[in-house]
């Protein structure tokens, strides 16, 4: 009796013993798997913000089949808000890698924030993946091996608009924002117009509420220029120039056309006074006609009552890469695996197949050249399809030193 009550204590005590030294194991292979979305949830880019942010879990959700994991492991979204400021969007991914331990992260909305977190990404060896700032310079100089985009790039958006604006006798004034997105477009857009004229930059910072000073010197540079006359707009945030633009009646009083390219939906209800336009643009979504943008423009009126906009397209994109990459790692979501898998890898998204260029980690994809149609029904100047521009045909050059 005494020894029959030895070994079952003995047993018990190997199990606990037995189970005690595989617990590390199990904690040590981690369930869930921590993604930061690092984002302007309030300041002057906070539209642009929450549609990202709309479509980041829209896109998961579709991903991975409404499971919300991948290889067994939940996904879990840590959001934080950097207001659009650079040392705050610094510090957050700093705090999101080194407190929050996530394991990789998403965003920022505006160009300056994300050049400030680029190191970041560096210094703690974890993937950050731009959506949806657009700065050359986060895929160029300033860039590291730890840093994929999934938005566009300027010179995306400025090969696209060449396409429809750079022509012999075109004569063009820029208007842009006078930050890292303002500058790399206008530069990106000097380099792609190899027919048309530039003849004014005019820089005007994010917020601006008054924009008569600045068209003046545009309208004063253009209006005696021989050949087709545009103003060229290339602005993120609000308020927008557009309005003011259209109050002036440039057209009818100096034969000035306006030229930008696409926006949200609300900035696009004054391009319905420029019928006609043209331009290029990221996205819109009665453009794209594949499966995966049915479904988000359905899911999107299902919840909302309304079409998914300009950066609700970014957002769901940028689910797609991770969940792509996550299911082609097996749920590994360590840097150097997540490098290995994403460089050259394709994944299907609203626009269609977009492919990360292994020399930058640009994401490679489609512009629409456009023109404006006014149609009663919709509130916007409705962007009809020209043509698809091509990722191949835009020769976007790779502009990282390393």
């Amino acid at each position: 009796m005494h020894r029959r009550t030895w070994i079952g204590h003995f047993a018990l005590v190997a199990t606990a013993f037995a189970s005690a030294l595989s617990a590390p194991l199990a904690f040590g292979q981690a369930k869930e798997i921590k993604i930061a979305h690092i984002y302007s949830k309030t300041g002057p880019l906070e539209a642009y913000g929450k549609q990202t942010a709309t479509g980041f879990m829209m896109g998961l959700d579709y991903a991975t089949g409404g499971t919300m994991t991948v290889a067994g492991k939940k996904l879990v979204v840590i959001e934080k808000d950097d207001q659009g400021k650079p040392d705050i969007g610094k510090s957050l991914l700093a705090a999101a890698y080194g407190d929050d331990k996530v394991d990789l992260a998403v965003g920022p909305t505006a160009s300056p924030v994300a050049l400030a977190m680029l190191p970041v990404a560096e210094e703690y060896k974890k993937i950050l993946l731009v959506e949806p700032a657009v700065a050359d310079s986060i895929t160029g100089d300033k860039w590291n091996k730890y840093i994929f985009r999934t938005g566009r790039s300027s010179s995306q958006d400025a090969a696209a608009n060449a396409a429809a604006l750079d022509k012999p006798g075109n004569v063009v004034a820029i208007l842009a924002n006078d930050n890292a997105f303002g500058r790399d477009g206008v530069k990106a857009t000097r380099e792609f117009l190899k027919h048309a004229k530039i003849v004014h930059e005019e820089y005007l910072a994010v917020g601006t509420t008054d924009f008569t000073a600045g068209l003046q010197r545009i309208v004063d540079k253009l209006k005696d220029q021989p050949g087709n006359k545009y103003i060229s707009v290339g602005w993120s945030g609000a308020p927008t120039p557009f309005g003011k633009i259209a109050d002036l009646d440039l057209k009818k009083r100096y034969g000035i056309d306006l030229a930008t390219g696409g926006n949200i939906l609300p900035a696009m209800v004054a391009y319905k006074q420029f019928p006609g336009m043209e331009g290029a643009l990221y996205y819109y979504f009665g453009i794209p006609k594949n499966p995966i943008n049915d479904a988000m423009v359905s899911r999107h009126y299902s919840q909302f009552k309304t079409p998914p906009d300009f950066f609700t397209a970014g957002g769901f994109s940028a689910a797609m890469a991770v969940v792509t990459a996550l299911k082609k790692s097996n749920g590994d979501a360590s840097a150097d695996t997540l490098i290995k898998t994403m460089e050259g890898m394709s994944f299907d998204t609203p626009k269609g197949v977009m492919t990360f260029r292994k020399e930058d980690h640009q994401a490679m994809q489609s512009m629409y050249h456009f023109k404006i149609k006014v149609d009663p029904a919709f509130a916007w100047g409705v962007p009809e399809l020209v043509r698809e521009i091509k990722a191949e045909e835009m020769n976007v050059p790779i502009r990282n030193k390393r």
